[in-house]
């Protein structure tokens, strides 16, 4: 394939702008298409795996510019308050995705990709090349074209992806907070049909995100309802809450969210990060697993332009190969963990078996959460 070929890229979260940069790194030309201007707040727990931290070195991403925190250690509770704490085998650090997506999004700039502010309005795939027109009467046309267009989106719908026709059972909420946290403390906290994740991110904010059920929350007139007569049943949650002030004018929120498996090549797109497949936020390793995503596609398409990978149809399967052998048993062990935790006799039984042999717990996060990247450093 020819280097002066375009890649296109739908979406410029974590996933897509990561493709951006290793790939225009590789010397490859790339046009991401992006609705949102930056920076901008997401619902996001915040909180990533140091697992990718070789790969964010060898993208030249200082992280540390950002002043992001330190997180070596969990605490998870249900929802009757049992509370069990414990070291994460590799630790990880918080930073918002208002300051991470931009520091993303000016380096892809700076390796000088092409970044347009704009919505895509259809994709048509014809004698192998794909047909992208935009919301602003752009049409531009490549060989590859990436989806990187988040956990739910319209492009999902104008392609009939299968789990977009089912009915989906939860909504996400997210807000910053001021107030007194550790610094090195992810809180996982169960409560009655949902959990909550709360962790420091830079400049001493608290970042309180969690995933609710359509059940519980239809029972309630709106989001501070919910919180004060559901999610602060957990008395863990109560006394967080009632130590916070709230930043945002008000929390943002996102439904209709879906764990259902997704097909990671749809019409020959090839699809990452939470466009791909979507992690119960129970495992906190969405942030991890999305820039992971990009890392291994990125690869794929590096071998197709050097013509060591020689169809698309070969590209497609390795990448699903590979999706599935990084992911799929990740994927399959959060959907059990959350159901666990949607049973409260089940959920207390979880809890009594690891207070009772507490060495589960850091086997529990490992199999949720990755190995650190190996990567191929350059000389």
């Amino acid at each position: 394939m020819n280097k002066n070929d375009a890649i296109l890229i739908i979406g410029g979260g974590l996933a897509g702008l990561t493709a951006a940069i290793h790939l225009s790194k590789k010397d490859l030309k790339v046009i991401l298409i992006e609705k949102n201007e930056y920076p901008k707040h997401k619902v996001c727990g915040e909180y990533i795996s140091n697992e990718i931290l070789p790969y964010l070195n060898w993208l030249s991403l200082d992280i540390s510019e950002l002043n992001p925190t330190h997180i070596t250690k969990l605490a998870f509770s249900i929802a009757d308050g049992k509370m069990i704490e414990c070291n994460l085998p590799l630790g990880g650090f918080g930073i918002s995705r208002y300051a991470l997506d931009e520091f993303l999004y000016k380096k892809a700039l700076e390796n000088g990709c092409e970044i347009l502010q704009d919505s895509v309005e259809n994709i048509v795939y014809e004698n192998d090349i794909f047909t992208v027109s935009t919301l602003n009467n752009r049409v531009l046309q490549s060989k590859i074209l990436i989806g990187a267009f988040g956990k739910r989106s319209n492009m999902d719908q104008r392609l009939q992806r299968s789990f977009i026709l089912k009915k989906s059972y939860w909504l996400a909420v997210k807000a910053h907070y001021s107030g007194e946290y550790p610094n090195d403390l992810v809180g996982l906290h169960n409560f009655e049909g949902g959990y909550c994740g709360v962790s420091k991110v830079e400049n001493n904010t608290i970042n309180i995100c969690y995933l609710a059920s359509y059940e519980t929350f239809k029972k309630c007139k709106n989001i501070e309802e919910y919180q004060n007569q559901v999610v602060k049943q957990n008395p863990h949650l109560e006394l967080i809450f009632k130590n916070c002030t709230l930043l945002f004018d008000k929390p943002i929120s996102i439904s209709q969210i879906s764990f259902d498996e997704k097909a990671n090549v749809e019409n020959h797109i090839l699809m990452i990060g939470d466009t791909a497949g979507l992690i119960h936020p129970l495992c906190g390793n969405g942030m991890a697993m999305a820039i992971h995503s990009a890392k291994i596609l990125s690869e794929l398409i590096e071998k197709r332009y050097s013509n060591e990978i020689k169809t698309r149809e070969e590209l497609e399967q390795k990448y699903i190969q590979e999706w599935n052998f990084n992911f799929k048993n990740r994927l399959r062990i959060g959907r059990f963990l959350s159901y666990l935790l949607q049973k409260q006799k089940l959920s207390a039984i979880l809890m009594k078996i690891l207070i009772n042999f507490p060495f589960l717990m850091p086997i529990i996060i490992k199999s949720t959460h990755g190995k650190p990247i190996a990567v191929a450093y350059e000389h």
